[in-house]
C-alpha cells in the first residue's frame, strides 16, 4: 500500500465523541509523520480548530469546509464568499428572525450577541449587515425549522452552495470551498497522487473528499450517506477507528 498522505476530519473522527485526542491516537500519527508520510485534518471548524489540534502537528489542514487551506502556516488555497454577495442572504435572515453567523478568520460576525445567546465562547463583532463588507470563509445559520432551509437556498447565489450537518446548522459555502478541493490542493503542492491518499470521515461533508481519494474510509459512527460512498469502514472515533486502521495498514 503506497499511502504518502492520510486525511481526517476532525469532530466524530479524529476526535472522541467529549473532543478529546487519544495517547493511542497521538502515537499512531507521530509514527506516520516518522515515515514520511504526510497527516492533514480536513475540518468544518475554522481557526478553533488549531486549539483543538494543538497536542499534534499536522503537516497541513483544510478548513471551514474547504474555504481555505494551509501546510503549516502558509496559505495554499482560499476560497471566500465576497460581501457583496452575501450581504442580501444576511439581511433577509436577518429580517426573517433566523440567526445567521459569517466567519472569517478568528472573528465571528453576527447581530446578536453570540456568547450570551450559545454560549459558544468566540470572538463576536456585532455589525449591520446591510453595511457589513468583509469577505467572509463561510456563513452558518442555526436550522430550527425546515423552513430556514427553503429561506436560504431562495437566496443563494448560483456559486455558492448550502450543506445542512446532522447538528441543525447550515453552512453556505463558496461552490469551490470543498473538502475535496482544499486537500487536492495541498496533494498538489507535494506532488502527492491522489491515489496515494487515504482520508477518513464521518458527515456529509466528507463524502466528497472520500470520493475524491484513493483510499476513502467512514467511521463506524458514521451516518449511512458516508459509510455509502466510502471503500472501507473502520471502527468509532471512541473506539480509535483511526489507529486501529493505521497500525493494521501502515505502520
Amino acid at each position: 500500500m503506497n499511502i504518502k498522505m492520510v486525511v481526517t476530519d476532525l469532530d466524530g473522527t479524529f476526535l472522541r465523541e467529549d473532543k478529546t485526542v487519544s495517547e493511542r491516537m497521538l502515537n499512531a500519527f507521530a509514527q506516520l509523520r516518522e515515515k514520511g508520510i504526510k497527516t492533514v485534518y480536513a475540518t468544518g471548524r475554522g481557526e478553533s480548530s488549531i486549539k483543538l489540534t494543538s497536542l499534534l502537528q499536522f503537516d497541513g489542514s483544510v478548513r471551514n469546509n474547504g474555504a481555505i487551506a494551509y501546510i503549516q502556516d502558509k496559505l495554499i488555497y482560499e476560497r471566500l464568499l465576497p460581501a457583496d454577495s452575501i450581504r442580501d442572504l444576511l439581511v433577509t435572515c436577518d429580517k426573517e428572525g433566523i440567526d445567521i453567523v459569517a466567519e472569517c478568520g478568528d472573528m465571528f460576525y453576527a447581530t446578536f450577541n453570540i456568547d450570551e445567546k450559545y454560549s459558544w465562547q468566540v470572538e463576536n463583532e456585532i455589525v449591520d449587515f446591510s453595511k457589513h463588507n468583509i469577505d467572509a470563509e463561510k456563513l452558518f445559520a442555526v436550522v430550527d425549522s425546515p423552513e430556514v432551509l427553503d429561506i436560504i437556498k431562495q437566496n443563494i447565489k448560483e456559486d455558492q452552495y448550502i450543506y445542512a450537518s446532522r447538528d441543525d446548522y447550515a453552512l453556505i459555502m463558496h461552490k469551490d470551498a470543498t473538502k475535496s478541493k482544499g486537500v487536492a490542493s495541498l496533494a498538489e503542492y507535494w506532488n502527492i497522487d491522489k491515489s496515494e491518499i487515504v482520508a477518513f470521515g464521518d458527515d456529509s461533508n466528507d463524502t466528497d473528499m472520500l470520493e475524491y481519494c484513493g483510499i476513502g474510509i467512514a467511521m463506524g459512527n458514521a451516518i449511512d450517506e458516508v459509510k455509502a460512498v466510502a471503500d472501507q469502514i473502520c471502527d468509532t472515533n471512541d473506539n480509535d477507528g483511526i489507529a486501529k486502521w493505521v497500525e493494521e495498514n501502515l505502520l
